[in-house]
C-alpha cells in the first residue's frame, strides 16, 4: 500500500465553491517538489466547523491510513478560526514544537504572525500539522518543520519518507 498524505483545507467558502482553494493545491505542490518517495494525497475540503474538522482528521488518520495530514486554514482568533481546537481534540499528544518554530518563521515576515495558532499533534499514528492559509505562509511553514517530519513518521513506526536533499534535507540521528 502507497504511503498516504492527508490534505485538509478548511474553508468555509471554498467548501461552498465561492472561493478557489490556493492551501490545498499549496501543499499538494510542495510535497510533489520535496518527497521522492512514492505516496499518494487524500484531499479535504471542508467548512470551518470543529465536528465536521474532527471527523475529517479522524477518517484520514484512521480509515484512510494516512500517516501524516496537513491542514490549511482556521488557525486565526477569528471566531470561526477552530482548527486546532478540532486538531486538539482528536491528538493523544500534542506537538507544540511545529507551531512554535512556524510562528517564529513566521514573525520574521510578518508581524500579526503572532495572531497565528498553528500546532501539530499526534492521533494514533500520524503526525497533523496545522498551515495558515496564505500559500506563501505554507511555503516558509512547511519548509521549516518538514525537515523533522520524515523522523517523527519513523518514530510513530510509519513510512520511511524520504525527500530531495537538492531542495530539503530531512533529519534523522546517525545510528
Amino acid at each position: 500500500m502507497a504511503t498516504r498524505i492527508g490534505i485538509v483545507t478548511v474553508s468555509d467558502r471554498a467548501s461552498r465553491g465561492e472561493y478557489e482553494d490556493r492551501g490545498g493545491p499549496a501543499i499538494h505542490d510542495y510535497l510533489a517538489s520535496i518527497l521522492t518517495c512514492p505516496y499518494e494525497t487524500v484531499a479535504r475540503v471542508i467548512p470551518d466547523e470543529r465536528p465536521l474538522i474532527e471527523q475529517a482528521l479522524r477518517d484520514l488518520c484512521d480509515a484512510e491510513g494516512c500517516c501524516l495530514v496537513i491542514t490549511t486554514g482556521g488557525t486565526g482568533p477569528a471566531l470561526r478560526d477552530v482548527t486546532p481546537e478540532a486538531t486538539e481534540a482528536v491528538c493523544q499528544k500534542m506537538m507544540p514544537g511545529f507551531g512554535e518554530l512556524m510562528r517564529k518563521v513566521s514573525l520574521e515576515k510578518v508581524p500579526t504572525a503572532i495572531l497565528s495558532r498553528q500546532t501539530a499533534g499526534i492521533c494514533g499514528q500520524a503526525l497533523i500539522i496545522n498551515l495558515p492559509g496564505q500559500p506563501r505562509a505554507i511555503q516558509e511553514c512547511l519548509d521549516a518543520v518538514f525537515p523533522a517530519v520524515p523522523y517523527c513518521i519513523d518514530l510513530l513506526e510509519g513510512p520511511y519518507l524520504t525527500t530531495d536533499e537538492t531542495k530539503l534535507k530531512a533529519f534523522r540521528p546517525k545510528k
